[in-house]
């Protein structure tokens, strides 16, 4: 997302994600800063054994996991959010999901959360590589859009004021549309689930 991404989310300026039609979407970095947001206890109650949080951000989750006594890591490309996740107790590597992570293969559990199936603007590659990343018999839990927001692949721009970021690829998902997105992958969908308005899906190898 660029270092606009990495300053908002240090100082909490208020963020935007433009779309090519000028849309501006609210990004929530001060919501990501809090301890825990509704739904998250239903998706860290299904974190079994040792957990990738991709895109972790301030690292809410992968905190909140290590306090449960779940080994846990948060992978993140943000400097930022690398700091910010370490200084509320988090394990976390620095990196991107595409290139070295740690323990590849491994991974019980991978979570996709607060919009990440976007990442690279290619739900199908990036759910290629979480397949990669888990165990045989892992699973990853997804954050999708609701069943009215349309799936697409965009360019965004992240705003705040009148600072704008560079384009960088996104996507959005329905959880519609995410069991045939996922089978392309590799994966299948076993379950889905819904906590006040934020939807999810758990996904499994074929």
């Amino acid at each position: 997302m660029g270092p606009l991404y990495g300053s908002c989310l240090d100082s909490g300026r208020p963020l935007a994600a433009v779309y090519p039609d000028g849309r501006r979407e609210t990004v929530p970095v001060g919501d990501w800063r809090r301890p825990l947001l509704p739904g998250d206890g239903a998706l860290l109650d299904r974190c079994a054994g040792p957990t990738l949080d991709v895109g972790c951000g301030p690292g809410r989750l992968t905190a909140a996991l290590g306090s449960r006594g779940v080994q846990a890591m948060g992978l993140d490309v943000s400097r930022a959010a690398v700091r910010l996740a370490r200084s509320v107790g988090g394990t976390v590597h620095h990196g991107c999901v595409f290139g070295h992570v740690p323990a590849t293969g491994r991974w019980a559990t991978v979570l996709l959360v607060d919009g990440n199936i976007g990442i690279g603007g290619a739900p199908i590659v990036l759910l290629r590589r979480v397949a990669e990343l888990m165990s045989r018999s892992g699973r990853a839990l997804v954050e999708v859009d609701a069943p009215a927001v349309r799936s697409c692949l965009v360019d965004l721009w992240l705003a705040a004021g009148d600072e704008v970021g560079h384009p960088f690829p996104w996507a959005r998902l329905s959880v519609q549309d995410a069991g045939g997105v996922a089978a392309l992958a590799g994966l299948r969908a076993e379950d889905a689930w819904e906590v006040q308005g934020r939807w999810f899906v758990a996904l499994r190898r074929c």
